[in-house]
């Protein structure tokens, strides 16, 4: 199997993750020395903004998207879920995003990839009961 073949694989694989109705997704691929580093996107369709699901490292493609689809297949287990209530400079709506991270500041660190500081503020960060 190609590695091509297999990257377009894995990434229906992890798709199929977020079922039908999740948010759209957008695999980034960066090289760093060395080293090739998968940020996996999640785009909201409501509000066209982007966030950080989860980033991976790997010697190549395909070993970042195997890295991903495992984390994908096991991350409710391992992460608590974290409710952000935030608003865009300029913007009156707020809006209410879900995360799921080790603690509260790698919520808003997903929350805040990519982007200025000073673009977004946010009125709450909530740890959620688990089930």
């Amino acid at each position: 199997m190609t590695d091509e073949f297999e990257a377009a694989r894995l990434q229906r694989e992890i798709e199929l993750h977020f079922g039908p109705q999740g948010a759209e997704l957008r695999f980034d691929f960066w090289q760093l020395n060395e080293q090739t580093r998968l940020d996996l996107i999640t785009v909201n369709p409501r509000h066209q903004q982007s966030f950080l699901f989860r980033y991976e490292t790997g010697h190549d493609q395909v070993e970042c998207l195997r890295k991903m689809l495992d984390y994908v297949r096991r991350y409710r287990d391992n992460e608590s879920s974290f409710t952000l209530q935030w608003r865009t400079r300029g913007d009156k709506e707020l809006h209410t995003s879900y995360f799921r991270a080790h603690n509260a500041y790698e919520a808003l660190d997903k929350l805040y990839f990519g982007r200025d500081l000073n673009t977004i503020t946010v009125f709450s960060v909530v740890l959620n009961p688990s089930s």
